[in-house]
């Protein structure tokens, strides 16, 4: 929207405002205004978006006041909102008991363009999606550019049902916000789901854009659009899609779950307990976005595989994208005949088929090293952890990971303990990324491999590095034998062979005794020299 087209909008929501409000409103810094706010028997607020309230004068609203903005406006819907026609204001009342309107909420609306730059690709891709995230983060606000961007951009058939007028204003003609898509008013909000079906039986619609799915029969409705192959566009309250799945009213939206009794031999392969939690059914929206704020959204791209991993338990990270940014459009689908890479969950299923159940104690490590395989190293961002430390330990250990300097691109997150509350902001927005903390206590070698073993999912259940890691103890602990027996005045020791790995843990352990070791005999008998008697006496002397 341009300054001028906004300016033109703002005067017309601050023409219904009572002269004493007026007169105190900075037009200059009404550009993050959210809302003016009046109740009865307070001062009127303006409410900015970044947490700042602004008071405006000093008198109190009265009956007068009120009774002043209600009768230049249109008469209240059953969910108590109404709006200026031609404009994406909304006005909502509070009632006292007797339905007496003594307070009201002028939410300003503006159009905002770009704020679905990073997920043009995705919405390109004819998949029905779903937004979740808290009350005034700009769930709304991306649903209206959207429907313009598929109307417009991709030339399909667009119906917005909008039942609070929010998405394309008040009166007869849709603002131009929303392109060419058409909109179906609702008249009371409980008809929403009936104005959803008519608008598929009466318009043929390819694309359906629908604000606030809120009850079960609107979840129901949802599904039976979905089912009838048009693509839906549509948003619902709810931080995040676990929180989502944990509602029994929407739940349906991402297939549902029911409770399943496995076998004595199911349970054992999946070393889980025999009731579990899994998905009921194919999810109504193939692809879910949490807004976290009005610039970072976490894309689920395969809402199915999401659910399943979040049901099971295993660790899942949506794809961050930031507002700012622009992402590469996905290539197109490969035609049937041609060979396609199987996703990361049908391999996971597949590798899950061929684990007999006496391996169930290794499945946990062996799913994890395939997920890694496919998925590549892991990112860390470190908070007050030593990096040279953490570097040295992924060398020596040779783990599939690295150090991040971006908290954005990190998988998980190391801080010091000790200052965590310093840190709060940056683990705060880990949180809000859904990103892994993990906490060391102090910056040593032993402490933080630990933590970097944790964090990998390096468990007792992998055989292969626990006896990677048993090894490494037995063989540090023969060096610092042999170590205390040069000291007392042995000749040369020679330790059993070892990988390099281990061979390059046993020299620095030397080193740090001020002694030296050597390298000695060929491939699989490789091992340590530690020099001892005249030899290291000569070095000493």
């Amino acid at each position: 929207m341009s300054n001028l087209q906004f300016q033109n909008d703002l005067d017309r929501l601050i023409e219904i405002l009572p002269e004493k409000v007026r007169k105190h409103i900075n037009y200059g810094q009404m550009e993050d205004v959210i809302e003016i706010v009046l109740d009865i028997g307070r001062t009127p607020e303006v409410r900015h978006a970044g947490g700042r309230i602004e008071y405006l004068g000093t008198e109190t609203v009265n009956d007068e006041d009120i009774s002043y903005i209600t009768s230049r406006i249109q008469e209240f819907t059953s969910d108590n909102r109404s709006g200026i026609p031609g404009t994406l204001h909304r006005i909502s009342a509070i009632r006292n008991r007797q339905g007496k309107v003594i307070g009201l909420t002028c939410r300003i609306g503006r159009v905002v363009t770009g704020t679905i730059a990073c997920i043009k690709d995705i919405c390109m891709m004819n998949k029905s999606i779903l937004f979740l995230g808290r009350p005034g983060v700009g769930k709304t606000t991306k649903l209206r550019e959207i429907s313009r961007l598929v109307a417009d951009e991709l030339g399909k058939r667009v119906v917005v049902v909008d039942t609070s007028n929010e998405i394309a204003g008040d009166g007869d003609t849709p603002h131009p916000a929303i392109g060419h898509a058409r909109r179906m008013q609702v008249t009371q909000p409980e008809f929403q789901k009936d104005i959803m079906i008519e608008a598929v039986e009466n318009h043929t619609p390819e694309v359906i854009v629908v604000d606030e799915i809120g009850t079960e029969a609107e979840a129901q409705a949802a599904r039976t659009i979905a089912e009838r192959g048009v693509m839906l566009i549509a948003t619902a309250h709810g931080n995040s899609l676990e929180s989502l799945i944990k509602n029994p009213t929407l739940s349906d939206l991402v297939g549902g779950i029911q409770s399943v009794t496995l076998g004595d031999d199911e349970a054992r392969r999946r070393a889980s307990q025999k009731t579990v939690l899994e998905r009921e059914k194919q999810p109504t929206f193939d692809i879910v976005i949490e807004i976290l704020d009005r610039n970072t959204l976490a894309v689920y791209k395969d809402t199915a595989e999401a659910v399943d991993y979040i049901l099971r338990g295993w660790p899942i990270r949506p794809e961050i994208r930031k507002v700012d940014k622009t992402y590469e459009e996905q290539p197109a689908a490969p035609k049937q005949e041609e060979k396609r890479e199987p996703t990361i969950g049908e391999q996971i299923n597949k590798l899950e088929k061929k684990i007999q159940p006496s391996d169930s104690l290794n499945f946990s490590f062996s799913r994890q090293k395939y997920v890694e395989e496919v998925k590549g190293f892991k990112k860390i961002y470190l908070y007050a952890v030593s990096r040279s430390i953490v570097e040295k330990v992924i060398e020596r250990l040779d783990l599939k990971a690295e150090v991040t300097r971006n908290l954005d691109d990190a998988d998980i997150v190391i801080a010091h303990k000790n200052f965590a509350k310093g840190g709060a902001k940056i683990l705060s927005t880990a949180n809000d990324y859904r990103i892994q903390v993990f906490y060391i206590k102090t910056n040593s070698m032993a402490q933080i491999q630990k933590v970097l073993k944790d964090a990998l999912q390096i468990t007792e259940a992998s055989e292969t590095l626990q006896g990677y890691y048993d090894d490494a103890e037995r063989a540090l602990d023969e060096a610092k034998a042999a170590i205390n027996k040069i000291l007392a005045g042995a000749e040369d020791i020679e330790l059993q062979p070892q990988s390099h790995h281990i061979r390059k843990l046993q020299h620095e352990l030397v080193e740090q005794h001020n002694l030296i070791s050597k390298s000695v005999g060929e491939g699989a008998e490789r091992h340590l020299r530690i020099v001892g008697g005249k030899d290291f006496e000569q070095k000493t002397g």
